[in-house]
């Protein structure tokens, strides 16, 4: 059978294991000084079925370790030693001990994970998460469970400046576009805040909780909530309105979050909304279609089943171990959460102006789903770009460099992307 490769939600976790941990005590850890390496490491582990992020933080007597897509964060590390370029560290979780065991090589650690005797390669390269932050341009706001850290983007000259929030799409995608799910980086988002920035227009985007500098929001699994996202995004929005040197406050949402967006800017009062390959239909009818091509007959109306089920609030305890990846009982209150919302009856809701976007060679989100929302709300604006990708870049026809774009921080944003929203903007946020 074909592995579950579904690229739009970003679910599928491997190690059911680790969800535990956080359950778990800190336990005393031996270590030498750990200088030549201390710092924020992210990576993968490269599992069968789909890479697992990671980002290890080493202190010089002390190390942790995060997996944002389980809801893991700063979890300690026992037993972590550096001999030259050799590292060893370990992980004990419910009396089971699991080992790193690679070698550091410049800005690179390589090495072999293992876990009850199954060994898996693993790859962690040196970086931070306050990456490319210039302090003065981050900011904060209050959101349940703490605070969450954004990235503001000012053009230069006086103010006041129309003021956009960027969010992030699915999975662990920080405020800059990246995922540590996949290799390199593209910097969509980053660009994107960049070149409006130089049109006059300022932006705020953010990691989402359990992710990047806002690692430290993420509980377990079981406890996240669609609403969670919504209500950040709302936060953020709110707090923009607040300050003078923004004239209106507008939301840009990518992906996924093109339903947060919409779905916070009218909790917001938001003063425009832009969706960027956003989704026209419910998450079930997506996963379905991605499903189909995916599963045999018996697998797939099981799916049917258990979406069903999840639609109407009800959580299935007996699934398949072919489908734990996407309908684990640990991410169902989530799904429930996110099933709630039809984007297209979401957009209806909007009263202020809406520009719908979306790449001719999206393959994660087709055009239809842009037409989809345009005609759930006649009186918005509608620009497909044309040979632009998810990720914003211009792109090949064929899939191989179409995805190839994703891991490319040299390729420029699609030709007409950013000429669209500025437009867009003059015409109905000044």
């Amino acid at each position: 059978m074909r592995r579950l490769s579904i690229v739009f939600c970003s679910l599928s976790i491997v190690f059911l294991l680790l969800t535990a941990c956080v359950k778990e005590k800190e336990e005393a850890s031996e270590m030498g000084s750990l200088e030549n390496i201390e710092g924020v490491w992210e990576g993968t582990i490269d599992t069968p079925n789909q890479p697992l992020p990671i980002i290890i933080e080493f202190e010089l007597d002390k190390g942790k370790i995060s997996i944002p897509v389980q809801g893991v964060s700063n979890y300690p590390l026992t037993n972590v030693k550096l001999d030259e370029s050799d590292v060893f560290f370990s992980m004990n979780i419910q009396g089971q001990n699991l080992t790193f065991n690679g070698k550091v090589e410049q800005e690179n650690i390589t090495g072999t994970f293992t876990q009850q005797g199954q060994a898996f390669p693993f790859k962690l390269v040196k970086g931070s998460k306050e990456e490319e932050v210039e302090k003065d341009r981050l900011i904060e706001v209050k959101v349940e469970d703490g605070t969450m850290s954004g990235q503001l983007e000012i053009p230069k000259g006086e103010g006041p400046f129309p003021l956009m929030v960027i969010i992030a799409g699915s999975g662990p995608t920080d405020r800059n576009g990246n995922s540590i799910a996949l290799p390199g980086k593209n910097n969509s988002l980053k660009m994107l805040a960049e070149d409006l920035a130089g049109n006059g227009i300022a932006t705020i985007r953010y990691d989402k909780r359990g992710v990047g500098i806002n690692t430290s929001l993420a509980g377990g699994e079981e406890d996240l909530r669609f609403d969670q996202y919504i209500d950040d995004a709302t936060a953020w929005v709110q707090f923009a309105k607040s300050d003078e040197r923004f004239s209106k406050v507008g939301v840009i949402g990518h992906s996924e979050g093109s339903l947060i967006g919409m779905v916070a800017s009218h909790k917001a009062d938001a003063d425009a909304f832009i969706s960027i390959a956003g989704a026209g239909r419910p998450i079930d009818q997506i996963l379905l279609e991605q499903l189909q091509a995916q599963l045999p007959e018996n697998l797939l109306e099981e799916s049917t089943n258990i979406l069903e089920k999840l639609k109407q609030g009800e959580q299935v305890k007996t699934v398949s171990q072919e489908l734990q990846s996407v309908f684990r009982l640990s991410v169902q209150p989530y799904m429930i959460s996110w099933l709630q919302y039809d984007p297209a009856k979401q957009l209806q809701k909007l009263t202020g102006p809406v520009l719908i976007i979306n790449g001719n060679l999206d393959i994660q989100v087709p055009v239809k789903d842009a037409e989809l929302l345009h005609q759930a709300k006649e009186d918005s604006d509608l620009l497909i770009v044309d040979k632009m990708n998810h990720v914003l870049k211009e792109a090949p026809v064929d899939r191989e460099g179409n995805i190839a774009a994703y891991s490319n921080p040299g390729l420029p944003l699609a030709e007409g992307l950013i000429d669209g929203i500025v437009s867009f903007l003059q015409a109905h946020v000044k």
